[in-house]
């Protein structure tokens, strides 16, 4: 008896180790989208993606795109079918080396049935072949894809991915990249991070390059053409990567004057932000019509137009503070919007203060007395502006007077504590405006609601400046009302044109 009880209890215990297959009733489709209140449909629920591996061949004389992308996933729920978001023509698709059946749906769903359904915590490797011409590709009446004289383009905000490569599009799931393309001899392939190699065979040329720090689906970038390269490092020994349409006309030279800069202002923002947060930077200046830049992650996109009246290290600064507010500590939700654009504005001031074109405070002075209280540029809530209004100028300027008028109540020495310290605190993740306003509390000791709820969440103009006090008119209609314009105002006026612009 006593045996028999010995071998019972080890029984008992071995089972508990044992996983208990779920029942078909548990396994369940999952969601089609993320529930982002402005974008409902973008991003996947029931796993989360880890890598990205996306090999592709362009063709730019007909901009036609193919090639597979293999995915990393983990099942986050007992999963029957999930989706991803695409939209060029798939014509297979396997889930852990097995043919799975698939189907699309509204404007962007790839639907995708498993031969076996996954399992919560299970990992799932997803291939995924494609063809397609990217830029006759609508999707709710955009492209996402620019084409350009001698190839094509993918940076946009907040949806690029769809238009050359299946992905769970939303900022919350962030993952890491590998992107190898082949393009004919002669041509060249930008994209984020660090190029790990090229190889030639037949006319062809493969560029392969590798993002090794989680980086959102919009931050992934493409581009395909013909560019002149710059290469360098920092004074801090960051590598610097730089390109040039070789077609950029009478812009080419102010775009090289403000571009080539990269190095020194990312060691100028490193010590506002910190230590810079990837192990690349640059950008690259296609030949496109649009007038907007992007953030893209390690490798900024700018249109031309950005320097259709000169150089602009204004614009500059803006998308490179970026990588610090946006790209490592990217937004939870688009409402949170005014964590990236408030603070790559505010990071324009502070630029306007070294180089002595106007302070911080006479900036934020300028814009606070130059819009009257009627002006519906109030009515706008920085902290929430919603779908419509995500790129208002209002999320950008009311959004940067705010940290300014933040500045003042907490003090310089809490203020870029704040300042230098979120961006490590939350490096890599993502976080709301009511995660910022926690952390200023904490770092400031004071109590900060009242504050937010003025400045960011109230749509009305501020009864007191963000220097503090109460301007004699709040209308701010008297000529005698409003500041001198800063020397710098015009610049940050013209790197912040085109917001919105690419949907």
């Amino acid at each position: 008896m006593r045996k028999r009880l010995i071998v019972s209890a080890a029984a008992s215990a071995l089972s508990l180790l044992l996983v208990v297959p779920a029942s078909a009733a548990d396994f369940q489709p999952g969601a089609p989208g993320v529930g982002d209140p402005y974008y409902p449909t973008y991003g996947n629920g029931g796993y989360r993606v880890s890598h990205y591996d996306i090999r592709l061949k362009y063709q730019p004389v007909t901009d036609e795109l193919e090639g597979t992308t293999t995915i990393l996933a983990t099942a986050t729920q007992d999963l029957s079918r999930f989706n991803l978001d695409f939209a060029l023509n798939v014509s297979e698709v396997r889930v852990n080396g097995r043919a799975a059946t698939f189907a699309t749906s509204g404007e962007q769903e790839l639907e995708i049935t498993p031969a076996r359904p996954l399992a919560k915590g299970s990992q799932a490797t997803v291939v995924v072949r494609y063809k397609g011409v990217p830029s006759t590709v609508k999707k709710y009446g955009f492209t996402g894809w620019l084409r350009t004289p001698d190839g094509g383009i993918a940076a946009n905000e907040p949806e690029a991915a769809w238009w050359w490569f299946p992905s769970n599009d939303h900022p919350s799931n962030k993952a890491t990249y590998d992107v190898s393309v082949l393009v004919p001899d002669g041509n060249q392939v930008i994209s984020n991070g660090v190029l790990t190699g090229t190889s030639s065979q037949a006319g062809w040329t493969r560029y392969s390059w590798r993002e090794n720090k989680p980086q959102a689906t919009y931050l992934a970038t493409l581009a395909v053409g013909k560019f002149d390269i710059t290469q360098d490092t920092t004074a801090s020994g960051l590598p610097v990567y730089n390109a040039y349409s070789k077609d950029l006309g009478e812009n080419a030279d102010a775009a090289r004057a403000s571009v080539e800069r990269t190095g020194e202002l990312v060691d100028f923002l490193s010590g506002y932000f910190g230590d810079y947060p990837f192990s690349s930077i640059g950008g690259y200046v296609p030949n496109v019509p649009t007038r907007y830049a992007l953030e893209t992650q390690t490798r900024v996109f700018y249109s031309p137009r950005q320097f259709a009246k000169g150089a602009n290290t204004s614009v500059v600064v803006h998308e490179l503070a970026h990588q610090w507010y946006g790209d490592s500590v990217s937004v939870a939700r688009w409402s949170d919007i005014w964590l990236n654009e408030g603070f790559a504005s505010y990071a324009q001031y502070l630029w306007s203060e070294h180089e002595n074109e106007g302070t911080a405070q006479q900036l934020a002075d300028f814009v606070y007395a130059s819009h009257p209280a009627e002006d519906p540029f109030w009515t706008v809530k920085p902290g929430d502006p919603g779908a419509q209004n995500q790129f208002s100028s209002a999320v950008y300027d009311r959004g940067a007077v705010a940290i300014q008028a933040l500045r003042v109540k907490v003090g310089d020495e809490k203020f870029f504590q704040i300042l230098k310290g979120w961006p490590t605190e939350h490096r890599y993740g993502n976080a709301t405006v009511q995660d910022f306003q926690a952390y200023a509390e904490k770092v400031s000791g004071q109590q900060l609601g009242d504050f937010f709820t003025t400045w960011l969440f109230t749509p009305a103009k501020p009864a007191v400046g963000p220097g503090g006090a109460k301007p004699a008119s709040l209308n701010a209609q008297a000529k005698d009302a409003v500041p001198v314009e800063p020397k710098s105002w015009k610049k940050i006026q013209e790197a912040n044109a085109g917001h919105g612009e690419g949907r």
